[in-house]
């Protein structure tokens, strides 16, 4: 084949795949218009009243015509869902000062104690007797002090001896009461008040000052820690109410404040650890119990249209706007897509409609044949809530 036929069996396909660019690809007469190109025009076949009548093709109304569906707003990031684990309001093991063989336990499992409540006793012979020697040397002491001072009146004794015994006197009741001292911690006492856990040690045992004689949990509170995704962490405050439901008692809502907020993001979950206080009068609640807390937030307000309408041309997303019957292109910045409906940054309000069937004939500032109206994406129906999943 010569080299002219080549040339020219080139140009007229070449001419066929822009016409058929032109006339099927989204965007395409945007692009043109950006270019300059707006004089490229393309017969659309006249639709008479029967045609109309007559069933709809897949671009959803007659030929010719547009579907359009309403913009509507949805709120998202206006809630908050995580799972969290509680721990009581105070707790502690307790632990004897010394070490020694325990006589006495004085509570059983389950027990309520009081702050300062003595719960066990170790042997204490060996310390009473040197509380009670203490106690012989401080009267020593003192016997001496008086001596010396009556001495001091006939100018027998000096200043000097009365000082020294003074001295005495005051070593002697530093030694009873360090004697008194290891008396008193034979006797072990709980530093809170609140429940007795399980006894892990019985009367007769030997104990050392690592051995726990006891747990105490304090649940006049209860206490949830839990994890919330890092862009939460303005919006959280001390003091704001809350919400939680429990595995373990299904149907019953417990109502509480956040009690403390971390200072700073754990940089390998980016997330932020948040502490919430629920009173527990009834004392239902136990440490340990895994809860479903969820917050509500003033949120952020987004335009959301029909899926279909998100079309991509070489500037990014964008939509086709019905402005007073005419088709206007509006660039979108895509926020969020859900099954029926995308959330989109763009300059669109619910009184607007958007091209989402009929789009290829849809031209910039071109007037528009509307079909029938799809129904709006649905916003009545929440977004789902984001969780953070609990470390604990």
């Amino acid at each position: 084949m010569s080299v002219w036929k080549q040339l020219l069996l080139t140009l007229v396909i070449v001419v066929v795949a822009a016409g058929l660019w032109v006339r099927y690809y989204p965007g395409a007469g945007a692009q043109l218009s950006a270019l300059g190109i707006d004089w490229l025009t393309f017969a659309v076949a006249e639709v008479s009243p029967e045609q109309a009548e007559q069933p709809r093709r897949r671009g959803g109304g007659p030929q010719g015509a547009v579907v359009t569906t309403p913009v509507v707003e949805i709120t998202i990031n206006d809630r908050l869902s995580a799972i969290g684990t509680s721990i009581a309001l105070q707790s502690v093991e307790v632990t004897p000062y010394t070490s020694g063989r325990m006589t006495e336990l004085l509570v059983r499992s389950g027990a309520t104690v009081k702050s300062g409540e003595v719960i066990a006793r170790l042997d204490s012979d060996a310390e009473q007797i040197a509380v009670e020697r203490a106690a012989n040397a401080l009267k020593d002491a003192e016997a001496r002090l008086k001596r010396q001072q009556q001495l001091l009146r006939s100018n027998t004794a000096t200043a000097v001896q009365v000082t020294d015994a003074e001295l005495e006197v005051e070593n002697a009741r530093l030694q009873l009461a360090e004697a008194q001292l290891a008396l008193s911690r034979r006797s072990i006492e709980t530093p809170i008040g609140g429940v007795v856990g399980i006894l892990p040690i019985t009367a007769g045992n030997y104990v050392s000052s690592s051995s726990v004689i006891a747990t105490i949990d304090d649940r006049s509170e209860i206490l949830v820690d839990f994890w919330v995704p890092e862009r939460f962490a303005s919006a959280i405050k001390v003091g704001s109410p809350i919400t939680a439901t429990s595995v373990a008692r299904p149907g019953e809502t417990f109502h509480g404040v956040i009690s403390a907020v971390d200072n700073r993001i754990d940089i390998d979950s980016r997330t932020l650890q948040v502490r919430a206080r629920f009173p527990n009068e009834d004392d239902k609640l136990r440490a340990g119990m895994s809860f479903q807390v969820a917050m509500k937030f003033p949120g952020d307000e987004y335009p959301a249209v029909d899926p279909l309408a998100v079309q991509w041309g070489s500037d990014g997303a964008f939509v086709w706007s019905v402005k007073d019957g005419k088709g206007e292109r509006v660039p979108v910045n895509i926020i969020q897509r859900n099954t029926d409906s995308v959330l989109v940054d763009a300059p669109l309000t619910t009184e607007d409609e958007v091209v989402t069937e009929g789009l290829h004939l849809v031209r910039q500032g071109a007037e528009l044949k509307i079909a029938d109206r799809k129904q709006a994406p649905a916003s009545d129906e929440p977004p789902k809530p984001v969780a953070a999943e609990s470390g604990s």
